[in-house]
């Protein structure tokens, strides 16, 4: 809408809930609104608004239907207050809300809420309190205060978005949520990449295309496939394709190794389910009722698909191709004994934030 619909659009309101001067208040909520002189409205009145323009006359419109003010001394009162201290008592309460309902990190939790709603840098947040929060972002928070508390949902989920490897990933129940200690994975994998110019990757069971996309951004000379059973998920990977701008990638439906044959690959990375299911009945409420089933466990004791792809994928492998894992914290010897099983060297180990194993590679042996 521009301006002069707006305009009219206001006096109409106000008319209907019974205001004097229902023209003048509009032009007085526009002109304060938009910074420029009542007078001067006219000159714009083709002139588009932004959504938080357009939100900011709604706020005073209702405002002033509501409490039957003119617009003058509703300025006064607004200007005259300090929303600091109503605002930060609204982000305890969050804080204590989320508290209550056993999230583990509440405080950390409650300030993404309000930055990712605010459009504030979450460190920035506390010396961004001062401005007046309108109604429906309050009402934005809250729903998603609920949702993190409440129904115990991913805040991952509820924001729609994370950052890994310090790329942006859109992010939906559909696919498992990208981890920092998944970062040491891509780190090592890029530090053996590097040293050839150029090659091709294959990710297998890519979700939200965290892995292949990091690396395709990371190594432009190389050609990443990552590849999914699950639409759903190479649905979201596209889609983050797309929102990172990155053209040497491709996706690919593929139950592992079963739509590739007579490829070849420099290496090839999994981050697979690893999760036996004795651990996966105790896993907690937000990753057991949200992330998605098929990509925490293989139903078994957790080593199905580090057998299954150790065992073909010599064969998709070039002339000292790499392969290369995330593993569970207490998977280290197992995994080991499958690669070298399977004719795979070790040439690295590492461990997560935490201490724990987390990466195995193995290099193809035997050519």
């Amino acid at each position: 809408m521009n301006l002069l619909e707006i305009l009219n659009f206001s006096k109409e309101y106000l008319e209907k809930h019974s205001i004097e001067k229902p023209r003048l208040e509009s032009e007085k909520i526009l002109s304060h609104v938009l910074k420029i002189d009542r007078i001067g409205l006219y000159a714009y009145f083709d002139r588009e608004l932004s959504e938080n323009e357009r939100n900011k006359i709604k706020d005073f419109l209702k405002t002033v239907a509501q409490k039957k003010k003119s617009f003058d001394l509703l300025r006064e009162e607004v200007e005259d207050k300090n929303f600091w201290e109503e605002n930060y008592q609204m982000l305890e309460k969050g804080v204590e809300y989320l508290s209550k309902h056993g999230v583990s990190n509440p405080k950390l939790d409650t300030e993404y809420i309000f930055s990712h709603v605010l459009k504030i840098n979450r460190l920035m947040l506390s010396m961004n309190l001062n401005k007046e929060i309108n109604i429906e972002d309050k009402n934005l928070i809250r729903s998603m205060l609920v949702e993190r508390g409440k129904k115990r949902r991913p805040l991952q989920y509820i924001l729609g978005e994370w950052e890994f490897y310090g790329y942006p990933f859109s992010l939906d129940e559909r696919v498992l949520i990208p981890r920092s200690d998944t970062e040491i994975l891509v780190e090592q994998c890029k530090y053996i990449l590097s040293e050839m110019e150029s090659g091709s990757v294959l990710d297998i069971g890519c979700g939200s295309g965290a892995i292949s996309i990091s690396l395709g951004k990371e190594l432009p000379k190389f050609q990443i496939l990552g590849v999914d059973i699950s639409d759903g998920a190479l649905e979201v990977s596209e889609s983050n394709k797309e929102l990172n701008k990155v053209n040497n990638v491709t996706f690919k439906k593929s139950n592992v190794f079963s739509e590739l044959k007579n490829s070849k690959f420099n290496m090839i990375i999994s981050n697979p389910p690893y999760i036996s299911i004795d651990e996966y009945e105790n896993l907690m409420i937000e990753v057991k009722e949200h992330e998605p089933r098929l990509a925490l466990t293989d139903e078994g004791v957790g080593l199905g698909f580090y057998e299954n792809i150790s065992r073909e994928a010599g064969e998709y492998l070039e002339h000292g191709g790499y392969l290369a894992f995330e593993i569970g914290h207490n998977q280290m010897k197992d995994v080991r004994e499958i690669m070298e099983k399977n004719k795979f060297i070790i040439c690295f180990t590492g461990k997560d934030y935490g201490g724990n194993d987390r990466v195995i590679i193995g290099k193809k042996s035997g050519d």
